[in-house]
């Protein structure tokens, strides 16, 4: 009887090691449209240092990250956050989408010109929500209700 029961049991290990299990890889889909695509490419980025007048991974600048994603799909823009606000046409925050631009005036600016800029990667339900690079945390997605952004934000535009 012990026999019985033991050839069961190393009969059952075996089989159940021989057998295969289908394991589920969640893809991602591939960004259809060219906004999609520019989002995607600066949400690559993400977690990447910053460095002042970077556009590579291995340091990017708030700037340079926009330039790098809009560059990805052939769209020409300036290289300064200053110049890229004076492109494309001011909307109103209510009516930005995916992809439009926020500007920003931080207390370090002393001049007072627009200098730091984000790229929206979503506006769900009044929650906009953007990508860029800071100096201390490097390339981030942060949301615009966030005190700090709230207060610096100037304007938002729109390129495509």
């Amino acid at each position: 009887m012990k026999k019985v029961m033991f050839l069961m049991v190393v009969f059952s290990l075996i089989m159940s090691s021989c057998s295969s299990t289908k394991s589920v890889v969640k893809k991602t889909p591939k960004p259809t449209t060219k906004v999609d695509r520019i989002v995607a490419n600066a949400l690559e980025y993400k977690g990447v240092r910053y460095k002042f007048g970077g556009i590579t991974n291995r340091g990017m600048d708030c700037s340079g990250i926009v330039y790098v994603a809009f560059d990805s799909e052939n769209v020409q823009l300036p290289r300064i956050s200053r110049d890229m606000a004076k492109r494309g046409h001011k909307i109103a925050l209510s009516k930005v989408k995916k992809g439009d631009l926020l500007f920003f005036k931080t207390k370090k600016n002393r001049r007072g010109d627009i200098n730091h800029v984000g790229l929206v990667v979503s506006h769900i339900k009044g929650q906009i929500k953007f990508v860029h690079a800071t100096t201390s945390r490097g390339v981030i997605v942060s949301a615009l209700s966030e005190k700090y952004w709230k207060n610096a934000f100037v304007k938002a535009t729109t390129i495509l």
